[in-house]
């Protein structure tokens, strides 16, 4: 037997709904990739059953000790969180947000692609190269959790609630200089900051503060500032436009979906929570949800998953690896191997295969 030179440890959390389907079938892909590798590297997983249903039997979306016992691992590969039987704000912060604020994953990265073979709601995509990637502060801004619910005493409509957006110099300027480096890495050099300064004062002037100030140490790449209500209209009227899309915490996950939705379906989409001092292992998981409506029917789109898996691989110094695999995933969808969010029929089992398939070929 082979001993492979490197192995990664996967914490693999399927967690809720159609996230095992899509974690399988994304394990099944990288560890065709392995096999294939002649020994260069191998993938040992260690699966948590962590989730709603973990939840409902203990009280706890994971268990008291899980955060310790996650970080000695590589990475985390993560599937999606969320069912009926538990509040989403529960779920959400006992599960995958607690994950992402502990093990100070502050770069979320949402790459929107479009795929061939698929046909996009947006009439531009027929006939202009597209392609950009959102950048998301990922630790405070929106959702940093500071806030509380009181003075339900007084009785039905009295209870008041306060949310506060936390914004830091520190915050933002890590995430602009992320979103310059990666910028300096794509054929068009460009950051667009999205921004809501001329309503949010105080947050989002710091934020465009901070941003004139990095953009200054990088005279390479272009820069834009847009207002996120104007952002949200140029990713449907001109989207040829963008490359490097850095947003607060709420901005982008609102974009970055909107961006998926673009591209043909949030099936599609893949993402990265980073750690960039790999102090903490980062969490790579699709963007789409638990899907209750169609979860055990093999019906998931595991598109998203397999390009998380592609994000781990580069993360891992493996990029002709991910590029290998975003080429599988190209194959796969131009012959036309889809699931039914996408027009197709195939199963979830059928497009593992053919993703397998093409590694293959």
């Amino acid at each position: 037997m082979t001993t492979a030179s490197r192995t990664f440890r996967i914490a693999a959390i399927p967690a809720d709904g159609v996230g095992a389907e899509v974690v399988a079938a994304g394990r099944a892909v990288l560890d065709a990739l392995a096999a294939d590798s002649r020994g260069a590297f191998a993938f040992d997983w260690e699966e948590f059953p962590w989730g709603c249903e973990y939840y409902e039997r203990t009280g706890r979306m994971m268990d008291e000790d899980g955060l310790e016992r996650l970080r000695p691992f590589d990475a985390i590969y993560f599937g999606a969180v969320g069912w009926p039987n538990v509040p989403d704000h529960i779920s959400l912060w006992g599960l995958r947000l607690k994950i992402c604020q502990s093990f100070d994953q502050w770069a979320n990265i949402r790459p929107v692609h479009f795929l061939p073979g698929i046909t996009s709601p947006l009439r531009k995509a027929d006939d202009t190269e597209l392609d950009w990637v959102v950048v998301r502060e990922n630790s405070e801004g929106e959702y940093a959790g500071l806030g509380g619910r009181n003075l339900s005493a007084r009785g039905h409509g009295g209870e008041v609630a306060v949310q506060s957006a936390l914004f830091t110099e520190v915050g933002c300027e890590r995430i602009m200089r992320f979103a310059f480096d990666l910028a300096r890495t794509r054929t068009v050099r460009k950051v667009s900051s999205v921004t809501k300064s001329n309503a949010q004062q105080y947050g989002m002037v710091l934020w465009d503060d901070v941003f004139k100030r990095v953009a200054a140490d990088y005279p390479d790449v272009e820069t834009e500032s847009v207002l996120v209500d104007a952002m949200s209209a140029k990713f449907v009227l001109r989207p040829e436009d963008l490359s490097v899309v850095v947003a607060s915490n709420l901005n982008a996950d609102i974009l970055s979906d909107l961006g998926s939705a673009l591209a043909g379906s949030l099936g599609l989409a893949a993402s990265a929570n980073l750690n960039p001092e790999r102090r903490f292992p980062s969490m790579f998981e699709p963007v789409h949800g638990s899907a209750p409506d169609i979860a055990g029917q093999g019906l998931a789109n595991p598109i998203g998953a397999v390009g998380s898996a592609a994000l781990m691989l580069d993360h891992f110094g493996l990029p002709d690896q991910a590029a290998r695999l975003n080429r599988a995933i190209e194959a796969t969808t131009a012959a036309g191997i889809l699931t039914r969010d996408v027009g197709g029929t195939a199963t979830t089992a059928e497009v593992t295969k053919a993703l397998i398939d093409a590694l293959a070929s």
